[in-house]
């Protein structure tokens, strides 16, 4: 039987903590990494997240606090 590749996926996605104004933390939010191929940094990560949280907030009826900062996680 044949074994079978692993397939790294570590390059597909990003992931950042998000730290909102009313103090609330929100950890290893997926970004995809083409979304980050811009000279802008960590910037486009923000507007991505922040359309994440308002598709949410429109489903759910609850808002989000708006973002404070972004950052990248850690890695594991």
């Amino acid at each position: 039987m044949a074994k079978r590749d692993k397939v790294s996926r570590t390059a597909e996605f990003v992931l950042f903590d998000v730290l909102y104004e009313d103090g609330t933390r929100s950890s290893n939010r997926k970004v995809p990494s083409s979304e980050l191929g811009s000279f802008d940094g960590d910037t486009p990560a923000k507007t991505f997240i922040e359309a994440q949280d308002q598709k949410i907030a429109e489903v759910s009826g609850k808002p989000r606090a708006p973002i404070t900062s972004v950052s990248r996680s850690r890695n594991r």
